[in-house]
């Protein structure tokens, strides 16, 4: 017997749920909390389902009347109308989720946050990972580099689909401005952010910058370090430094430099409490790779450091600045320097070409090993097998080496002659 609104309104909760047919397989599913529950019987592909309608009176007779023929049809036409259900809460439920995938993004997008997968995601990574035991400066010089030339083009890029096409493009920017050094430097970032992506599994693609290397114009000739690497030619430019009769302390740095032929930054930054003048060692962090260094010092540096003492030994740095003993000299100090005594620091040598000077005169004229140079140059050295040499490898040689250099140094600039020879023991 069909059902009416009276009926149903009538219907009343027992200890145990039981049915109240309609027609057609439909009825109602009356549970033991007074819930009214719209349900349809029905065969597909001679198995016996059931199908949810909705509850009463959120859907009334006549709906769910309505929805039992429409099930009906849809069993005639082939189609199972629990899967149809199925598939179609899935569709709702992958576009609601892609529509709060959405909304997330945008919100990463306006607080700069990294997308997820993204090459700025990874380059992040990259840079705590890779970064993590070189100095801040090199560090945020890198940061920064890529979060102003690489991060607003490929920043938001799937790192898997980044491609070779889309990298030149980042390239020929920097290039059209005409630092091409920088332009090489990205290139070797992006290379090495796409690696790791490989290497951690985000990337099936191989490195498409080795794909560049003749995208762009070649790296310019290093123009600002300028450096005499003749004996011939050295001899005459330290007559010239010794004459310098400005500033003692820009007088000592003048005499201390060519012998450490450290960085001039890290000179410039020299501080007395690193140096130990009974071991005659000055210990401090390389700025290129971040780890402790030490520089034996020959009797002359040591002889200008106690000379240079009663001016600055109260002051944390031992080359203070023009305007304050609480800060290092400028920067441009030593070149300026050079400068006033006349010597071009374009053509013929600038603070920094003391260490190429010194690379190349060591290992021809006194015939110590490259590697041995290399260490006292704090550069990055590894051995046969690929481990980092320990900061104090060939230390002793390095101790006679920088004895002899300095040696040398006095002997070209106090001799009319110049003298080309070994000078002292091979390392």
């Amino acid at each position: 017997m069909a059902l009416t609104d009276t009926a149903i309104k009538a219907l009343k909760p027992e200890s145990k749920p039981y049915k109240v047919t309609d027609e057609k397989g439909l009825y109602l599913f009356v549970t033991p909390a007074g819930g009214k529950l719209w349900r349809l019987d029905y065969r597909f592909e001679g198995k016996r389902k059931t199908l949810a309608l909705g509850g009463y009176p959120d859907v009334n007779l006549k709906q769910a009347r309505v929805y039992r023929d429409e099930a009906r049809q849809l069993i005639a036409n082939g189609t199972d109308p629990a899967e149809l259900r199925k598939a179609e809460k899935t569709t709702i439920t992958e576009s609601r989720r892609e529509e709060a995938e959405a909304v997330k993004i945008e919100a990463m997008i306006q607080a700069g946050e990294a997308l997820p997968g993204s090459f700025e995601e990874i380059g992040d990574e990259w840079v705590n990972m890779y970064l993590a035991d070189k100095s801040e400066k090199y560090r945020n010089k890198v940061i920064n580099r890529l979060k102003a030339e690489v991060y607003p083009y490929l920043g938001r890029a799937p790192v898997a689909d980044v491609t070779a096409p889309m990298v030149l493009k980042v390239l020929q920017r920097i290039e059209a401005r005409g630092i091409i050094e920088s332009a090489h430097r990205v290139k070797q970032n992006i290379g090495q952010i796409l690696r790791y992506a490989i290497a951690t599994g985000r990337r099936e693609l191989f490195d498409v910058t080795m794909a560049l290397n003749k995208a762009i114009a070649p790296m310019p000739k290093d123009k600002n370090h300028a450096a005499p690497t003749e004996p011939k030619d050295i001899a005459p430019l330290l007559r010239i430094m010794a004459g310098y009769r400005g500033s003692p302390i820009t007088r000592a740095a003048l005499t201390i430099a060519p012998c450490v032929f450290v960085r001039i930054g890290e000179l410039r930054h020299m501080q007395w409490a690193d140096i130990d003048f009974e071991t005659f060692e000055w210990r401090y962090t390389a700025s290129k790779t971040g780890q402790e260094h030490i520089v034996p010092l020959a009797r002359q540096v040591v002889a200008a450091l106690i000379e240079l003492q009663p001016l600055t030994g109260h002051s944390r740095y031992v080359f203070t600045g023009a305007r304050s003993d609480t800060r290092p000299m400028s920067e441009n100090t030593v070149n300026g320097a050079l400068k006033r005594l006349g010597i071009d620091t374009q053509t013929e040598l600038t603070g920094h070409g003391f260490r190429a000077m010194a690379r190349t005169v060591l290992e021809e004229v006194h015939n110590f090993r490259p590697e041995v140079i290399e260490l006292q140059l704090a550069h990055a050295v590894r051995d046969p097998l690929g481990r980092a040499y320990n900061r104090t490898k060939h230390l002793e040689t390095r101790r006679k080496m920088m004895q002899v250099w300095a040696d040398y140094l006095d002997e070209l600039r106090d001799s009319k002659n110049v003298i080309q020879g070994n000078f002292g023991m091979v390392g």
